[in-house]
């Protein structure tokens, strides 16, 4: 019997994930939400300057979409937790970096609006969190950390596109946001078959 590939396994778990999400639409939701609810609360905090607002603003709208992000990701292994689903697809012949790529994947898709660069660590650090019983608290502090760079650079480049970029720095930043993507992925594909082991 032959065992499907990489690429194959790849594709049908990411359908798998993506359709489960479609039907129970509760990340997504509670995504939308709270990306909302944090940007309106950081605007009533710093109340009427407009100024100030307007200054801040790449920050403010990468640190909303960071808390949010961190709201979806720590959902992204549950319905596998409770109905065992991991140890399932660890029982079929399929390769653990398919898994680590197919939720990664979809968890990319599900925050493409939130950023790409917290779609691969959030996914492995996800996954790590997901063994733990304080998985909640642990995933933000091992999370947040790690996503310092990207982080910046993603304020900075918002801040210059919302500015003007007179010095030609956006592609500064745009390559460290690469560079940070590239290097998380690749860690993902690595170390996600140890992490699922345990």
């Amino acid at each position: 019997m032959r065992h499907p590939g990489l690429l194959a396994s790849t594709w049908v778990l990411f359908r798998k994930d993506l359709l489960v999400e479609w039907r129970s639409r509760s990340r997504i939701n509670a995504l939308v939400f709270f990306s909302l609810a944090t940007l309106l609360l950081f605007s009533f905090a710093l109340g009427p300057d407009t100024a100030l607002l307007r200054r801040n603003a790449g920050g403010y709208l990468w640190l909303a979409l960071l808390l949010s992000s961190v709201l979806a990701l720590g959902e992204s292994f549950r319905v596998e937790r409770e109905n065992a689903a991991l140890e399932g697809l660890r029982l079929v012949p399929v390769d653990a970096r398919a898994i680590f790529l197919s939720k990664g994947l979809a968890n990319a898709v599900l925050l493409v609006g939130l950023g790409l660069a917290i779609a691969a660590p959030g996914t492995l650090y996800g996954a790590i969190a997901s063994h733990a019983r304080a998985r909640d608290v642990l995933l933000p502090l091992l999370l947040f950390p790690i996503l310092i760079p990207a982080l910046v650079a993603a304020a900075k480049g918002t801040a210059l596109v919302f500015e003007g970029d007179p010095m030609d720095q956006l592609n500064s930043w745009v390559a460290l946001l690469a560079s940070f993507d590239i290097l998380y992925w690749g860690l993902g594909v690595v170390l996600f078959p140890r992490v699922v082991e345990e």
